[in-house]
């Protein structure tokens, strides 16, 4: 067991800093919010991050009376159904927030009384991961509904321009690991366990797609040609209205980009974000590409010898087992924002793969499903309930902490999501 209660206490507390910067300067209709329905109202949100942690550790573990008598009918995600959440008698935020903090002291008392174990250690980080995925929710939702920017992405401090960074590399493929390796460091259910699985030799690309890649595709018709496009995705392209991704516009001098509630002119040789996975698919057919299966994503992310066979191990990181830094890759908002998608080498795999981790999600061509031999975790809801209905998306945002993600992490969504922070990178055909 790696973690310490000093640790988990540092965690507890980064990942809290975190969900309160994203919910400060919002009004009370802000945190109610629109009813959509890619979207939670953040009040709803916070008091649910309470709700869980107090659920997997003060109750489930101590059996403890719940601090607040009626939150599972307000606040458990598996019965509350989506539609009703706004309709709810929610408490204050005052209220809401002095209910996360009389939880988190809970918590942090719990440790310098009791210590860690195995058990509990796993708890815990269940429940500091889940509060991250949040913060990342929560700042893609104010994206979204075009909220001002948290205090974290207000910089006016840009990194310096990389540019692009063209090209492929060229992968033998063999026989591989795909998934975790049992070594007693907390993984999802989902990614349990390493098993082995063939894959051909393919050639992937160096970095993801660029705005400026992307803008030729809308601008010779993208989204008017038919041909381009599956059945359900032309569908929803038509359903959507779109005719570029979600927050483009054309401005004076050229395309132009909604960053939360400002318009900036669209950064050429940032990675193209916001975009579904039909989008990505249609890209794909103009460019006569291909998206990547997470197999081989996790083949190029990961593998130590690319150019060698047998494949002997796999790394944690892109770049080896270090953990990662902002010179390797743009995670947990240090940054501000993207990058261009040729900015920080240190990171690039050991076949020369730049920026698997970071920067933006990467959709891959694969339907969400179990490896062999899954078995739920306590948390039976975070992966059983939506095998076969999301696609894969590897790799991690801007945003996304560095201490949630890895090389076998997999995350997934439906595939018309545009409001994640979702990009892609592809393969030949």
């Amino acid at each position: 067991m790696s973690v310490t209660v000093s640790t988990l206490i540092a965690d507890l507390e980064d990942a809290r800093a975190r969900t309160l910067a994203l919910v400060e300067g919002l009004d009370g209709a802000q945190l109610m919010g629109p009813r959509l329905p890619i979207v939670n109202p953040l009040l709803w949100e916070i008091g649910h991050l309470a709700w869980f942690h107090e659920h997997w550790i003060l109750r489930h573990l101590d059996h403890r009376p719940p601090i607040l008598p009626d939150a599972d009918r307000l606040y458990d995600s598996s019965a509350v159904p989506h539609d009703t959440r706004w309709d709810l008698p929610l408490p204050s935020l005052d209220d809401t927030l002095g209910y996360l903090r009389r939880v988190q002291e809970a918590l942090i008392e719990r440790l310098h009384a009791r210590g860690v174990d195995e058990q509990s250690a796993y708890f815990y980080e269940l429940t500091i991961f889940h509060e991250d995925m949040h913060t990342e929710a929560f700042a893609y939702m104010r994206q979204t509904l075009g909220y001002p920017a948290p205090a974290f992405a207000r910089t006016t401090r840009e990194p310096a321009p990389s540019g692009a960074l063209a090209g492929d590399i060229e992968l033998p493929g063999g026989r591989f690991p795909l998934g975790a390796e049992a070594d007693g460091v907390f993984v999802f259910d989902n990614e349990k366990w390493a098993h082995e699985v063939a894959i051909a030799p393919f050639r992937i690309a160096r970095a993801p797609v660029t705005n400026a890649e992307y803008a030729r595709f809308v601008e010779d018709g993208g989204y008017r040609r038919r041909e381009l496009w599956d059945d359900i995705g032309w569908a929803w392209r038509a359903q959507a209205g779109l005719s570029a991704p979600v927050h483009w516009r054309r401005g004076d001098g050229g395309w132009e980009s909604r960053w939360f509630d400002r318009w900036r002119p669209l950064a050429p040789d940032r990675p193209v974000v916001h975009v579904s996975w039909h989008e990505a698919g249609a890209y794909c057919r103009y460019a006569g590409r291909r998206l990547p299966t997470e197999a081989e994503w996790e083949y190029a992310a990961s593998v130590e010898s690319p150019h060698g066979e047998p494949v002997r191990g796999k790394r944690r990181y892109p770049w080896g087992e270090e953990a990662p830094e902002a010179a390797r890759a743009n995670l947990g908002a240090a940054s501000g924002g993207y990058v261009d998608v040729a900015a920080l080498p240190a990171g690039d795999s050991a076949g020369g793969c730049r920026q698997m981790l970071g920067n933006v999600w990467e959709w891959t061509a694969s339907t969400f499903l179990p490896y062999p031999g899954f078995v739920p975790d306590p948390y039976e809801d975070y992966s059983k309930p939506w095998f076969g209905t999301r696609k894969v998306l590897r790799g991690g945002s801007w945003v996304t902490p560095a201490r949630l993600v890895r090389n076998t992490w997999r995350n997934f969504y439906t595939p018309e999501r545009n409001d994640v922070y979702a990009g892609f990178r592809t393969c030949a055909r």
